[in-house]
């Protein structure tokens, strides 16, 4: 047995379904190996079920026990309501800690001329925490090249650089 093999970080990816799930797929079937993917699979829950509740079931069920949210950031994740709770519930102080976070750029999400995002172009919620130095945002390529090591980072960071968290905005009531 390895005694230096690498802690498997328990993995909760957000993102909007209809836009991103490609990128999704990708990180599933390429980079996945050495975590492990609680994320909510593609029809797991019923969209007919008060929002109250799938967000219940979706904290208690996935995110509470997840160490580390990745969010990955297209063009309209910032208007959706389920990655605003998502990157709430895991910030959430709770028995088992909070979540590390990070951000992946899509490639379709525009740049300044430098290469640069825009912070209007994050969740709400995400942009609070890149400012405030807890998360950090990384752009595809270097991410999947680094996927590993980006993951070892925000976890380390949850405990870190806890007092960093901002999670004092209202969370989003529906999508815009």
């Amino acid at each position: 047995m390895d005694r230096y093999k690498k802690q498997k970080h328990k993995v909760f990816i957000s993102f909007y379904h209809y836009d991103d799930q490609y990128y999704k797929d990708y990180i599933d079937k390429y980079l996945s190996k050495n975590i492990i993917n609680k994320s909510v699979a593609s029809g797991e829950y019923n969209s007919d079920n008060s929002d109250e509740y799938i967000k219940r079931l979706i904290r208690e069920e996935k995110i509470s026990d997840s160490s580390v949210i990745v969010v990955l950031i297209g063009q309209n994740t910032k208007n959706r309501k389920h990655v605003d709770w998502e990157i709430y519930a895991g910030l959430r102080k709770s028995i088992r800690g909070n979540s590390g976070l990070i951000g992946i750029l899509l490639p379709e999400v525009r740049r300044t001329v430098e290469g640069c995002y825009y912070y209007s172009d994050l969740p709400a919620r995400l942009a609070d925490n890149v400012r405030s130095g807890y998360a950090k945002i990384y752009d595809w390529d270097v991410a999947i090249n680094k996927f590993d090591l980006i993951i070892e980072e925000a976890f380390n960071n949850r405990i870190d650089r806890k007092d960093k968290i901002n999670n004092s905005r209202g969370q989003m009531q529906r999508n815009l």
